[in-house]
């Protein structure tokens, strides 16, 4: 098979589906994320019978018992899916939306009006669900997406889209406007990041393999963060309880996420009095504990720390601890090992939380709150694409705002520039 002209095939379809979603009003938009969700309901044995041929693959390749939950669609995943569909269509509509406007002395009328992005490449390694999700939130904001999941979920991705092309085109609609690539060679992936003449951007989701993957081979601009390297640090001054709770739940409600807790900070003034009982209580949950060597001081169960585990996304329900001798040297330990994503302030003094606000450059720097929180969902964005750490042109959680840009808007009245 020629995967070069197929990519090519692909991408250059997309390009002309971008200019009929691009215009579709929100009514039209909303109309075929319904259907999506009323055929997923129809077709939901078609669903299992697919992604049964891919659970039978991933078992004889011996993949561990998570990733195989990861990959099998229940009742309740296409339940999920159907919920994520309409929470999308009750968002706002961003495109045509006026950001921004001025006159000038002159009269010019300026504005600023948010468009889509266009074609969105989106590579990942992630639940089939993720299918549904991305191309949701592309097709409301106006884009053509063209999906690449993670070659385990194969069949599942391709019949998902194959109900979403079905939703398209009963709307009036293109069908390459959702396109996922029916191949699983690589060699197609590098193709797809060649085709910078037709792909706007491309959003990569999974581990950082992968990602560096798509930013050394990508010729067209890439949202991406690398890995969650999230930071609490518990100043000088912090209220107990909160604390206590905080660091728990940034840790250990979903350790496997980026935007996880993976290091500990705690000023020299607070670890007496708030390390034992932390490191207590994430002990008897299971946590394993890197420490420093105060912190290992404090904490018999403790294992000394290694430089690399500073840098360390685990992942897992393991955790490095480092007591600091003031939140100067928290903030530098952040900009030193941290990844500009998810870090966090514990803290009763308001003027170091906003010295750690401004101070701090990562997509969520929160105060009092745990890292679990950089999510769109719960930061009330509906739902999200991913989480940018690159700034260009999105910073932290990308929900439909995110998938938009803005363009310059004038109006004028036979003006010419003298």
């Amino acid at each position: 098979m020629n995967y070069e002209s197929m990519v090519m095939d692909i991408s250059i379809n997309a390009r002309k589906a971008a200019r009929q979603i691009a215009t579709a009003d929100t009514a039209t938009k909303n109309k075929v994320l319904d259907l999506i969700g009323q055929k997923l309901t129809q077709q939901s044995r078609d669903i299992f019978r697919e992604n049964a041929i891919d659970l039978k693959a991933a078992e004889e390749k011996d993949l561990s018992s998570a990733m195989l939950d990861r990959l099998q669609i229940t009742d309740q995943t296409i339940e999920q899916m159907i919920q994520g569909l309409k929470e999308v269509a009750e968002l706002t509509d961003p495109v045509g939306a006026i950001t921004q406007n001025w006159t000038r002395p002159n009269g010019l009328e300026v504005s600023r009006m948010r468009i889509p992005l266009g074609v969105i490449a989106m590579i990942y390694e992630s639940r089939p669900n993720v299918t549904v999700d991305a191309a949701a939130l592309c097709l409301k904001a106006g884009n053509a997406t063209i999906l690449r999941g993670g070659s385990e979920a194969f069949h599942s991705n391709k019949i998902l889209a194959t109900i979403i092309q079905e939703a398209l085109a009963e709307t009036g609609l293109a069908r390459e406007i959702v396109q996922v690539l029916p191949v699983t060679d690589r060699e197609a992936v590098t193709h797809l990041l060649k085709q910078e003449a037709y792909i706007d951007v491309v959003i990569p989701r999974g581990g950082e393999a992968l990602i560096r993957y798509v930013v050394n081979h990508a010729t067209m601009p890439v949202l991406k963060h690398y890995k969650g390297v999230c930071h609490v640090y518990v100043d000088e001054d912090f209220d107990l309880e909160s604390a206590l709770d905080i660091c728990f739940n940034s840790k250990v409600h979903r350790p496997g996420v980026c935007n996880a807790l993976e290091t500990l900070l705690v000023h020299e003034k607070a670890a007496d009095a708030f390390l034992p009982a932390m490191l207590d209580r994430y002990h008897k949950a299971g946590v394993e504990i890197r420490g420093c060597e105060q912190t290992c001081a404090l904490f018999a169960q403790a294992i000394p720390a290694q430089e690399t585990d500073w840098d360390a996304e685990y992942l897992d329900l393991t955790l490095s601890v480092k007591v600091v001798p003031d939140m100067t040297a928290a903030m530098d330990h952040i900009a030193t090992h941290g990844s500009n994503h998810t870090d966090v302030i514990a803290t009763t003094h308001e003027s170091h939380a906003q010295d750690f606000i401004r101070q701090v450059d990562s997509s969520m720097v929160g105060v009092n709150t745990s890292t679990r929180f950089n999510d769109g969902g719960e930061l009330g964005l509906g739902a999200e694409i991913g989480i940018s750490t690159s700034k260009l042109h999105a910073f932290g959680p990308m929900g439909l705002e995110e998938l938009t840009a803005t363009k310059f808007v004038v109006m004028g009245k036979g003006h010419t520039r003298q």
